[in-house]
């Protein structure tokens, strides 16, 4: 169990609440898949370590042409809480995080996993949020941007337009009661998502994530929704793209009409 105390209230043991990590000595793990993020990438690290300097970073770079994986080596050689997983193509968002959850997940100081996006639009200062989620019992903590006290300031229409209908498509095909889906902003559990598994899923795009909180929740995990505030990317390009969308679209349709052909067999339905 991660030992971590309520961030809103002040530890008069401590000189600064944000070290709480450090003091608890407990292994948090931060998944980053990056993708021509050279120069969101120290700072975002940077700023990871100054709120959480106990964690451990693993950054998973898809061959990314601009240099993101030869200064995630450098970063790693001065800072033994990085590691880099270098990957040899892009290959889609899904199949990083599989490559690199399942990379932590063998590594013996782990109680937690948290994947989060390398360009600022989830906020380092709001890790502990979702960490105090799993403190309190949760199996996995989403950051949530459509619950009371989320927000995405700035993004434009066409972005929050993405976000809810895509998260209100999930929730409508897939019979989910959580109200945002599509964000990329998770805590984990080491042990429930070594019981989940990673190589269950088969989405490859930003479907992923709709795809593993499904799973968790047919295997009737606890699950917390955090209010985030979401902001947009401060320094480089979007990775989002229409067939981005499309394929989480499909992906949604899939999952709906498996299930149904395992209940039409007689089965229960089963996590893809």
């Amino acid at each position: 169990m991660l030992t971590l105390p309520n961030p809103t209230l002040p530890n008069p043991a401590l000189p600064n609440p944000t070290l709480a990590t450090a003091a608890a000595g407990r292994g948090v793990w931060i998944a980053l898949p990056t993708y021509n993020e050279r120069e969101n990438l120290e700072p975002l690290i940077a700023s990871v370590l100054d709120q959480l300097p106990a964690a451990h970073l693993l950054v998973i770079d898809d061959g990314s042409p601009d240099g993101t994986g030869e200064l995630a080596d450098a970063l790693s050689r001065a800072n033994a809480r990085i590691a880099v997983l270098h990957r040899a193509s892009k290959e889609g968002l899904g199949e990083a995080y599989r490559a690199g959850m399942r990379w932590i997940l063998a590594q013996p100081d782990c109680d937690a996993i948290v994947q989060m996006d390398c360009d600022f639009s989830h906020a380092p200062d709001e890790i502990r949020l979702l960490l105090s989620s799993l403190d309190a019992g949760a199996d996995l903590a989403l950051g949530s941007r459509l619950v009371a006290g989320g927000s995405s300031p700035g993004l434009s229409w066409r972005r929050r337009l993405v976000s809810r209908g895509g998260s209100l498509f999930a929730r409508t095909v897939l019979g989910l009661p959580y109200r945002d889906l599509t964000g990329g902003f998770k805590a984990w559990r080491r042990d429930f998502l070594a019981r989940l598994g990673i190589d269950g899923s088969y989405a490859n795009g930003y479907g992923f994530q709709i795809e593993m909180t499904r799973r968790a929740h047919q295997l009737s995990a606890s699950i917390t929704e955090v209010p985030i505030t979401f902001r947009d990317r401060i320094a480089g390009s979007s990775k989002m793209s229409g067939a981005i969308v499309g394929e989480a679209a499909l992906m949604v349709l899939r999952l709906r009409f498996r299930a149904e052909r395992s209940v039409h067999a007689g089965r229960r339905p089963s996590a893809p």
